[in-house]
C-alpha cells in the first residue's frame, strides 16, 4: 500500500472502536462515485470525511479500472460488475450497450428485490438519461434525480448531494448511488492536476460528509447496517487527460465502510468490477453464476 500507510496503522484500532456495533439490522448501501480522482492526489488533499472512512473501513488505492480509461466504460463496469467486452461500452458513446444482459446493480435490485427502495442521482447525463446512447441506469427506480453538470459542475454536485440528503432524511432508501462529477471536469478545464482539481476534490469530500451526517442522523440508524462504498472511474495524467494505459490513469481507489466490513487494506487484486458485486452481496442478493459477473465481494465479513 503506497499511499495510506499512516491511515493503515490506525485502521485496526479506530475501526474496531467505531465499528463495534454488530453487523445486524436492515442492510442498506450507499455508493458514492467521484469522477476522475487519482489516488495519490487524493492523499495530498485535506479530505477529513474520506480519511475517516479509510481509517475505519476497508480500502485500496491499487484498484484496476477499465481499458480504455474513459468514463463510459469505467462507470459501466463499476455499476454492472462486468468488463467492457461484456457490457460493450468502449467509449463515452453508450450506443450498442448490452445493459439488457448486464444491468447496473440498482436495476438488478429492482428486478430481484422490488421491495427494496432504490435511488440514484447524477449530473453526468448518460448515466441517467438517453444522452450519448444512455442511460446506464436502465431500471425504473423509486427515485431518480438528474442535473446537467455542464450548466455548472460545482452547483450541480451540490444539488445532487442535497437531493440525496433529502431522501435520507425524508424516506427509507435501501440502495443508493450518488455521482459527483466536478473533479474530473475541473481537471479537464484546467489542463492539470493542480489547484482547481484539488479544490474540487476537497469540495467532494464536503459532500461526502453531508451524506454521512444524514445517514448517522436517521432515527432508525441504530437498527440499520449501512455499507458506504466510495470509488472513482479512472485516474489521469498530469495534463488532466486520461484514456491511456499508464498507471496514473488506470489505478483507482475503493473504500468500504460499515459494521459488516472487514477493516484494513483490501488484499489481492481488487478491480472496478468488484464494486457492484460487493453492493449486491451486502443486500443479500445471491450472485448467480449465470449472470456472468466478473467482480467479487472484496470487503465484507463472511
Amino acid at each position: 500500500m503506497m499511499i495510506y500507510r499512516s491511515v493503515l496503522k490506525l485502521s485496526f484500532v479506530i475501526g474496531v472502536l467505531f465499528l463495534g456495533r454488530p453487523a445486524e439490522g436492515q442492510q442498506k448501501v450507499l455508493l458514492i462515485g467521484i469522477d476522475g480522482v487519482r489516488p495519490d492526489v487524493l492523499a495530498d488533499v485535506a479530505t477529513p470525511n474520506l480519511d475517516r472512512l479509510i481509517s475505519e473501513g476497508a480500502f485500496s488505492d491499487q484498484v484496476q479500472t477499465t481499458r480504455p480509461t474513459s468514463s463510459g466504460p469505467a462507470w459501466s463496469s463499476m455499476l454492472t460488475g462486468v468488463w467492457p467486452e461484456k457490457h460493450a461500452v468502449l467509449s463515452n458513446n453508450f450506443q450498442g450497450n448490452k445493459y439488457a444482459t448486464y444491468p447496473d446493480f440498482l436495476s438488478r435490485i429492482e428486478q430481484l428485490r422490488p421491495d427494496l427502495v432504490t435511488f440514484a442521482a447524477a449530473d453526468w447525463l448518460p448515466l441517467v438519461t438517453e444522452a450519448f446512447g444512455g442511460p446506464l441506469i436502465t431500471g425504473v427506480l423509486d427515485s431518480l434525480v438528474v442535473r446537467n453538470g455542464y450548466m455548472g459542475w460545482s452547483e450541480a454536485d451540490a444539488f445532487i448531494t442535497q437531493a440525496a440528503v433529502d431522501v435520507l432524511e425524508g424516506s427509507d432508501p435501501d440502495a443508493m448511488f450518488v455521482y459527483l462529477g466536478a473533479p474530473d471536469e475541473m481537471s479537464h478545464q484546467a489542463g492539470s492536476i493542480g489547484e482547481e482539481y484539488r479544490t474540487a476534490i476537497a469540495y467532494s469530500d464536503h459532500h461526502v460528509g453531508q451524506l454521512l451526517d444524514a445517514i448517522r442522523a436517521r432515527v432508525s440508524y441504530a437498527e440499520e447496517d449501512w455499507l458506504i462504498l466510495v470509488s472513482t472511474d479512472h485516474g489521469r495524467r498530469a495534463d488532466g487527460g486520461h484514456g491511456g494505459d499508464s498507471p496514473e490513469e488506470s489505478t483507482i481507489f475503493f473504500f468500504a465502510h460499515g459494521p459488516s466490513v472487514i477493516p484494513g487494506e483490501i488484499l489481492g487484486t481488487p478491480a472496478i468490477v468488484d464494486v457492484a458485486v460487493t453492493a449486491l452481496t451486502h443486500l443479500g442478493v445471491q450472485i448467480n453464476p449465470d449472470w456472468g459477473l466478473d467482480g467479487r465481494d472484496r470487503a465484507l465479513q463472511p
